[in-house]
């Protein structure tokens, strides 16, 4: 998630650093490149066997082993053609050239392998931490909760120790079925610590609270109560958990044909109604929480918008409608959602999945977190909405 609070780095900064490691891999093709010139030209007075020798070395640096055999082979190429043109085969000089490249290539290919294995060592146990952070964290979401039935789905977007601050729940409540879905700002773990004040406040708060408003400011007050024990132990300048903010909505389902929403700062939900798909927007826009200071007005309202049975509600988070292709052109997520219309819920999820990879080509810039809901009447199979559940249990 983006954080407004702070300046991102510029537009140009990406790109400058991709320059800058595709220059690195080019340099030691260049010097094959400038040895074979100055070897072929009068110039070949001067010794470059050195600099041959160096680029499986300088290889090795940004390449991997697939880039020190390149660029041995090139290098051997370059001393095969510099020798023959210039007659030097048989002199003791071209045969320690030829040597001190085998060394230096089987050194450094050797060393480049051991080096991504321990890199590869090191990012599946990172992921392994991670993983079992998430699911200690975001609980599977049930089946089956009264007249709803649900399913969610997470992706994370880096690999490596960027542990996502997406979050998402759904809870059955003697108020009807609660759930919320949010976006922390930032990665890693002030990222998850906030996910998990924000999550246990709801969890604790949805039983009691009767008011969906005071359940999302339950939340916002836990996370600033956490800011500030955060910044209490937090070192010197370093004020990011202080910054830290919390785009979240919470829903309600209760028995009727309607559905309650309290969003703060949050991608509003979309409903899917015969075919096609409507905006669930707030009618009065809200900061995030832990940004309770631009709050001029009421710390909330709910909306009501009608959930009748064959209805779909989406609640999900911005890394879905921001994911972008080479093109930067956005993830249309309506048009997704009314050509998987037909789908059920587990099938919709991996259409969207696999519509989301292909897409952005595997490559999400942000976590996405999504929750799919389906309204049903008691009575209803729970994959064909219309027909009697024959299985025999209660709904």
């Amino acid at each position: 998630m983006r954080a407004p609070l702070r300046s991102p780095p510029g537009p140009g900064a990406g790109r400058h650093h991709q320059f800058l490691f595709a220059f690195a891999e080019c340099v030691p093709f260049a010097i094959a490149l400038l040895v074979l010139l100055i070897e072929l030209t009068p110039a070949h007075v001067v010794y470059t066997g050195p600099m041959l020798v160096a680029t499986p070395a300088l290889a090795a640096v940004t390449m991997g082993p697939k880039g020190v055999l390149a660029a041995a082979g090139v290098a051997v190429g370059v001393s095969v053609t510099t020798a023959t043109h210039n007659q030097a085969w048989g002199g003791q000089q071209v045969y320690t050239n030829f040597l001190a490249l085998l060394l230096v290539s089987v050194a450094s290919f050797m060393t480049s392998r051991a080096a991504r294995t321990r890199r590869e060592n090191e990012l599946n146990q990172v992921r392994r931490i991670a993983t079992a952070a998430q699911e200690v964290l975001l609980r599977p979401v049930p089946d089956r909760l009264g007249p709803v039935r649900a399913a969610s789905m997470y992706l994370a977007a880096e690999t490596g120790a960027q542990i996502g601050g997406d979050l998402y729940d759904v809870v059955q409540t003697r108020y009807g079925v609660r759930m919320i879905v949010g976006d922390v700002r930032g990665k890693g773990l002030p990222a998850v610590r906030a996910a998990a004040v924000v999550l246990g406040a709801f969890r604790e708060s949805v039983h009691y609270e009767g008011d969906l408003v005071e359940v999302i400011n339950h939340c916002g007050a836990a996370l600033r109560r956490d800011a500030v024990v955060a910044g209490v132990g937090a070192a010197d300048g370093d004020d990011t958990l202080l910054e830290g903010f919390v785009t979240a909505l919470v829903a309600q389902i209760p028995d009727s044909h309607h559905v309650e929403v309290v969003n703060r700062g949050h991608p509003p939900p979309l409903l899917l109604r015969d075919g096609a798909v409507r905006s669930l927007m707030p009618t009065a826009p809200l900061p995030p929480l832990g940004l309770e200071e631009f709050m001029s007005g009421p710390r909330g309202r709910t909306d009501s918008h009608p959930f009748a049975p064959g209805d779909r509600l989406l609640l999900y988070t911005d890394g879905v409608i921001e994911a972008r292709d080479r093109d930067n052109t956005f993830f249309d997520l309506p048009e997704a959602m009314v050509t998987m219309r037909d789908h059920t819920r587990q099938a919709f999820l991996e259409g969207l999945r696999q519509a989301l990879l292909r897409h952005t080509k595997s490559r999400l810039a942000d976590d996405v977190a999504i929750i799919v809901v389906d309204r049903q009447e008691v009575g209803e199979s729970p994959e064909n909405p219309g027909t009697a559940d024959r299985t025999g249990e209660s709904l």
